[in-house]
């Protein structure tokens, strides 16, 4: 009964023979009553609500460029702060409780203390304790270690999301060895003034600064975030194409008190609130929170299966065919075990892949190791309950796992709020305590002879890690294999380039060939299933032949 009941979550155009009658006998052929038609909750996006779109703003109060207390000079970006505070006086405790400033989030639901503050990534494996180089993406100015006062708002950076010169900056907070301060010289020299009369609402270009660069390069990091969405098309983002509706990021991702909405810790998988009554919900940047419960407008049996299927699959998943799109590849495979080789006592970069857009990559680097790319690359998917699951500092595991999660995630079939997903998968080799099975802290960043972006000694660089935070460490390190998940949500194509039904039901290289827990129609075959549809088929066209013989051969004006 479970197999036959899936059928009815699915779609309809490549189902087989049993699949298609089942469904025909409850909803008729696809004849449907009018009236049930016209009310079905299928509510556009609001017209009256007025999204921000991505550029000068559109019938403001105040030039910014016209207030005398942005004329300048500014000697530091604190004082560009202040002069913004001196208006907007109660923006920066706002600010001070978001995440961009705290880099910190404990888990209600696990207690876990997360953040970039904290945690251990896959990338370049961690900031604590390399503040002066990550810190970059800080929004604020000057976090170089532990001694950062967060009660300060004189140290918010507000320029870096609401200038709009397009020549603003951030060099490190600290001094690095040589072989990592080469990346700044040549940068011109900054114009605090002009950069403070250019301020507007956030733009994408705003917005990217970090986050399509998260990870130490374009796209390096989340997939479905780079630099081709500072002016896309429509055919590459849907919601951000200057062709189209140009969406700025805070269109979708609303800010209530410099809070902003949308969660990589906790994700809302299964929207089940939609719009909301009145109007559109601000709270939640899902896609249910504009387009309803019930997406697609009830004119065919196809689009009645598709509204079906949000009930089981996330909208990315057919909207987001492929990420990595727009000519910027993401990085898929990074090992830090080739890390530290030099050349003549130097260290150097190879550059080994040409990305779509002709700009050369860096396929080696002394100071990481080894990278794979990839683009236009199909995601992985999955059951996912919007929670996902962190392997911290003090997560102890088996050092001889075939690999660990640093990033994992919960879901499943059974469970009401999951629904399948697209994510990128991202692998990496990278260093651990070997006697106490942990990650660990790695001294990169700095001037001493312990960091290894300078010295290419990764156990000085552990060891240093590790004692500036007071963590044990057994002296030994080792490198294993590890795995980070990132949601898919962003590169939304256009409708017509959705996927198709057969992309996912059918028998051989189905999207979701891995996925597990469903009778998947085309997929998958059932012997006793496809009987049973066979003599269902055969009944009902004996029932419309016959029926269609009544009539055609009973007297005129007979009743039957």
């Amino acid at each position: 009964m479970q197999q036959i009941a899936m059928i009815f979550s699915l779609p309809l155009l490549t189902m087989t023979l049993p699949a298609i009658l089942a469904i025909n006998l409850i909803v008729g052929f696809g004849v449907f009553d009018a009236q049930a038609r016209d009310t079905w909750p299928t509510p556009p996006i609001n017209p009256d609500r007025s999204a921000q779109i991505s550029g000068p703003l559109q019938g403001g109060t105040a030039d910014h460029g016209k207030f005398p207390e942005l004329k300048g000079p500014f000697a530091t970006g604190s004082d560009v702060t202040k002069a913004c505070l001196g208006c907007h006086t109660e923006t920066g405790q706002h600010f001070m409780k978001n995440i961009h400033w705290t880099w910190s989030y404990v888990n209600p639901d696990t207690g876990q203390q997360l953040g970039k503050r904290y945690l251990i990534n896959n990338f370049c494996t961690n900031s604590r304790g390399n503040e002066g180089m990550c810190a970059q993406c800080h929004a604020g100015y000057g976090w170089k270690d532990e001694q950062f006062d967060f009660t300060d708002e004189t140290k918010i950076d507000c320029l870096v999301c609401h200038e709009t010169t397009g020549n603003y900056y951030k060099t490190p907070n600290s001094a690095g060895n040589a072989a990592c301060s080469v990346m700044f010289e040549g940068k011109p020299p900054l114009d605090l003034a002009a950069a403070a009369r250019s301020v507007d609402l956030p733009q994408r270009a705003n917005c990217g600064t970090c986050h399509f660069y998260g990870g130490g390069g374009d796209n390096v990091k989340h997939g479905d975030l780079s630099s081709a969405l500072k002016e896309p098309p429509r055919t590459l983002d849907v919601h951000m194409g200057v062709d189209g509706l140009n969406f700025a990021c805070t269109a979708c991702h609303v800010t209530d008190q410099h809070v902003w909405a949308g969660s990589r810790y906790q994700v809302i998988s299964k929207d089940k609130q939609g719009t909301g009554q009145p109007g559109l919900r601000p709270d939640v940047a899902t896609c249910e929170s504009c387009h309803g419960l019930a997406p697609h407008p009830v004119n065919s049996l196809t689009n009645f299966k598709l509204n079906d299927h949000v009930q089981s699959v996330a909208c990315q998943t057919c909207h987001i065919p492929k990420i990595a799109r727009g000519g910027v590849a993401t990085i898929v495979d990074w090992d830090w075990r080739t890390a530290g080789k030099t050349r003549d006592g130097e260290g150097y970069h190879e550059e080994g892949y040409i990305q779509g857009n002709g700009v050369h990559r860096y396929t080696y680097k002394s100071i990481k190791g080894d990278f794979t790319y990839d683009e236009n690359m199909v995601p992985e998917y999955a059951w996912f309950d919007g929670q996902m699951l962190y392997t911290t500092i003090d997560t102890e595991f088996d050092p001889n796992a075939e690999f660990i999660e640093i990033n994992g995630f919960s879901g499943s079939r059974d469970d009401p709020d999951s629904r399948i997903w697209p994510f990128k998968r991202m692998h990496t080799w990278q260093p651990y305590d070997k006697g106490r099975g942990t990650l660990v802290y790695a001294s990169l960043w700095g001037e001493d002879e312990t960091a290894f972006w300078g010295n290419y000694d990764m156990g000085a660089a552990i060891a240093k890690g590790m004692a500036d935070f007071g963590l044990d460490y057994s002296g030994e390190f080792g490198f294993i294999e590890t795995l980070s998940w990132w949601p898919i949500t962003h590169m939304v194509a256009p409708k017509e380039n959705a996927l198709d039904c057969r992309d996912c039901h059918q028998p051989k290289n189905s999207r979701l060939a891995s996925v597990e827990g469903i009778y998947l129609p085309g997929r998958d075959h059932n012997d006793l299933l496809n009987i049973l549809g066979t003599l269902l088929v055969g009944g009902t066209l004996a029932g419309i032949i016959i029926h269609a013989l009544i009539r055609i051969f009973s007297p005129k004006g007979a009743h039957h």
